[in-house]
């Protein structure tokens, strides 16, 4: 992560204790929530230990994940500079009504849903320099004008300098743009 604040509060988050509650009330359902650093399971009275604790690690993938989340998008600093590049690549012209970050993409540096106008970017690009976050961010603000890979869109995310640069470096990285 580039900021040091960014890198203490993701530590922070760490599952101090695990509290299974059994009851015999719940049947089949198992419930999860996650309090000071302390991840309360409430499952049926006679689950299987083994069947359990692979919930309880999927529990923790899933708060973990969440809380990066929040601590990424945190801030508005994502779309400040996506509206700062807007206008400087754009001129102001393009509009959309989200952009976060996302720590569920896989295989995507960035992803825009032009109908929705809502951008995703990887947080793993909070890793990356920013000259680089910024050429996806540009890649997928040219999304919301054209919705394609085409002569245009290709023309106006060029506008942005440093862009086969970070293609180059985002190849490296293994996953290429289209």
């Amino acid at each position: 992560m580039r900021d040091e604040k960014g890198r203490k509060m993701m530590k922070e988050m760490k599952i101090k204790k695990v509290v299974v509650k059994k009851s015999a009330k719940r049947k089949k359902t198992i419930a999860g929530r996650l309090e000071n650093g302390i991840l309360t399971v409430i499952a049926p009275q006679d689950i299987d230990d083994k069947q359990l604790q692979k919930v309880i690690e999927k529990f923790k993938i899933r708060f973990e994940k969440r809380h990066k989340k929040r601590v990424l998008n945190r801030g508005n600093e994502l779309p400040k500079r996506a509206e700062m590049l807007n206008k400087k690549y754009f001129n102001g012209e393009l509009h959309f009504n989200r952009i976060s970050y996302s720590v569920n993409q896989k295989k995507k540096f960035g992803v825009c849903y032009p109908d929705t106008k809502t951008i995703l970017i990887n947080a793993c690009l909070k890793d990356m320099p920013q000259w680089v976050e910024d050429y996806v961010i540009v890649h997928e603000l040219a999304h919301l004008k054209h919705p394609n890979h085409s002569k245009d869109f290709w023309k106006a995310v060029r506008k942005y300098p440093k862009t086969e640069r970070a293609i180059g470096y985002l190849m490296a990285k293994g996953i290429e743009e289209k």
